[in-house]
Parts: C-alpha cells; structure tokens; sequence
C-alpha cells in the first residue's frame, strides 16, 4: 500500500518546524552579538575615565566605562531597590542631575541607603563612577512592540553622598548571555516536533494496513 503523506497537516508541522530552526539561528547570530557585546563591555573596565556622553546619553559603547559628569543641581529623585558595594540589601537613590539651562541631564546613583524615605543631603557636584543603563520602566508590551524608549546611561558614583553607602558597582558578569540555551531549545523543539510527527505517521499507516484507520 502506497504510504501518502497529508497534505495539510505535513505542511502544518514543516512549516512549524522551519519556524522553530529559524528561530534556533536567528538565537545562534543574538549569541554571537552578545559575546563580543560582552568583550567590549570588560575592554571599558579597563579604559580610562572619560567625560559622560551628554550629546549621545543612550550611547551603549560607553556601558561600564568610567565617566565623569559635574551635576549643577538635582532636579529629581528615583527611588528603587538595590545592594551596596558590600553586599547589603538597601535602597538606591538615583538623582536627576541637570547640566544646564537646557539639555537631557543626566542620572547618577548617589549611594544606597536602609530605607527608602532616607533624606539625602546632596544637592549636586562632580561624580564620578562607572556606567550602566538607567532603571527601565517599559512595559514588557513596550519592549516586546519595539515601542520602549532607549535607556540611557546613568553613572554609578564611586563616592556615596554623605550617609549613604556605595552602591554595588556594574560589572559585566551580571549581563545574561543565553542565546545559546535558546538555540538548542528551538532545535530540540523542533526535531521533538518531527519525531512526534513522523510516530504519529507511522500509527496512521499501520492502522491502514490493519483495517482499523482512516482510508484517505
């Protein structure tokens, strides 16, 4: 008995396979793409201080680098949770610096406190600390739409205002690079999903030698 193949549920299936190999590639070059992200990143712990990038504030080649900004005052406050450079659970506080009479400002994580309604008593001045990118507030409809806005950069200060700890510094370690785990899983689906098919196949035309299946 000639073994056909179903037409629109073969194509179902290869087309959902061809979708999961793709996406396994497609995780294969995002792999790629982080790793030498990830040797740019530990190349700037070892450059230089520099100036923070006022005209290029999302500017992600400067991510934990060094920078310097001067803070002519505090325009406002942000508030999360966070560790210090020891090691503590606190909480973060994050001013809104302005650098002039116009212009994007900048962020700087000023140092960690015990509760989140510390007053701090700094009101501006030069800073100096590593960067990384500011809290994301985006919803995850945002960032999955492509609508959320560019982080930018906000400076972890080496020195702590007056009463607050430093905060845990950024380090390159902490960035997730699972590309690769993606991958296999998106291969592994797929070649699930072929073998599953091709039993499911197999049932089909035993039951039709056996008399107990479908005659199509």
């Amino acid at each position: 008995m000639k073994r056909r193949l179903p037409l629109v549920p073969t194509l179902i299936v290869g087309l959902a396979i061809a979708i999961m190999i793709g996406l396994g590639i497609w995780q294969l070059g995002r792999a790629h793409q982080k790793e030498a992200a990830l040797a740019a990143y530990r190349a700037n712990m070892t450059l230089p201080v520099t100036a923070y990038p006022g005209s290029q504030p999302t500017d992600e080649r400067y991510l934990f680098r060094r920078l310097s900004a001067n803070c002519l005052r505090v325009v406002g406050w942000q508030v999360i949770g966070g560790r210090s450079a020891q090691g503590g659970a606190g909480w973060r506080h994050i001013a809104s610096c302005a650098t002039g009479a116009e212009g994007p400002g900048f962020l700087v994580d000023i140092g960690v406190a015990a509760t989140p309604d510390a007053k701090v008593n700094w009101a501006g001045g030069p800073v100096r600390g590593r960067a990384t990118h500011e809290p994301d507030h985006s919803t995850m409809i945002e960032r999955l739409t492509g609508k959320a806005m560019p982080l930018r950069l906000m400076i972890v200060a080496e020195t702590p205002a007056p009463g607050l700890a430093a905060s845990a510094p950024p380090d390159p370690s902490s960035v997730p690079n699972n590309h690769r785990s993606y991958m296999v899983q998106w291969f592994l689906f797929a070649a699930i999903a072929a073998i599953i098919y091709g039993l499911a196949l197999r049932k089909r035309w035993r039951d039709r030698l056996d008399g107990s299946g479908p005659a199509v």
